[in-house]
């Protein structure tokens, strides 16, 4: 048995889309016939991801690994301290840093976000998501009716690098600051701060442990450096043609990208189905 895993916006569907090419599902359900899973592994927390469950995946790493499912099995769950959340929002809007809260259930942003997200030259998956999220409305409530519910990840979205030292300074021990890849001149910082109790890579391997495969029977597919802990855990890494050059270089192997059924030529060339 083959365990494969998704990452979602970039690689399983376009930036901010809930609807994969038609070949890529065929491909996913030619490899469950042979007897492999196949797991979404993403930064989206469950409510975000929620729209994909009808395709039938095997499970989730989902709010970056800290949400992981085997079937109906929840595997691991670790959701931020309510001190830790608190603190994390004050020093980061103190510093004029834009943030949005992910919930298991529900995900809240800063109300003028949408503002600097409309200004905002990032070019990469993540920035497109939130931008199709918030012109969709896609249950993203504003950070004003937050109600205290656990956090699993804090995504954050700024102009300069310097406005999250302070962050940095308060929280790197125990939070990972994953900022995303940028054009080399464009003025938006983005990426998410994640518990380092865990992340994607970590979620791959409770899944594999618990269904007792080796590692090297393990698949990856992403496109963005929120995806390296998964790249750098699974036996056999994949890229897309559309993802991050830094995240192509250290990949076992790249793919087209989505739109071009990236997905499904990945499959065949590495035998999955």
């Amino acid at each position: 048995m083959k365990l494969i895993f998704l990452d979602i916006d970039g690689t399983l569907v376009p930036a901010g889309s809930n609807v994969p090419p038609e070949s890529a599902l065929d491909a996913i359900r030619r490899t469950q016939r042979l007897g492999n899973k196949v797991f979404l592994c993403t930064g989206r927390n469950y409510a975000m991801l929620k729209p994909l469950l009808k395709y039938g995946f095997d499970g989730m790493v989902a709010s970056a690994g800290g949400y992981v499912t085997i079937g109906s099995e929840i595997v691991y769950d670790h959701p931020m301290g309510k001190e830790e959340t608190e603190a994390a929002l004050k020093v980061l809007h103190d510093n004029g840093v834009f943030c949005t809260v992910e919930a298991k259930d529900a995900t809240y942003g800063d109300e003028n976000l949408s503002d600097f997200l409309a200004n905002a030259d990032g070019d990469n998956s993540e920035i497109e998501r939130w931008r199709k999220a918030l012109s969709e409305s896609l249950d993203i409530l504003p950070m004003s009716q937050y109600d205290g519910r656990p956090v699993y990840k804090i995504v954050i979205m700024c102009q300069k690098a310097e406005q999250l030292d302070p962050a940095k300074a308060l929280l790197e021990k125990d939070y990972d600051f994953v900022i995303q890849e940028v054009k080399a001149h464009g003025n938006c910082q983005n990426g998410e701060l994640i518990n380092r109790a865990f992340d994607k890579g970590r979620g791959v391997v409770r899944i594999a442990e618990k269904l007792g495969v080796d590692i090297k029977d393990t698949y990856g597919f992403g496109d963005s450096m929120n995806d390296l802990t998964m790249i750098e855990a699974v036996g056999t890494s994949v890229c897309m043609n559309n993802g991050a050059e830094a995240l192509k270089k250290i990949s076992d192997l790249v793919v087209p990208a989505v739109e071009e059924d990236g997905l499904m030529k990945g499959f065949i060339k590495l035998g999955l189905i």
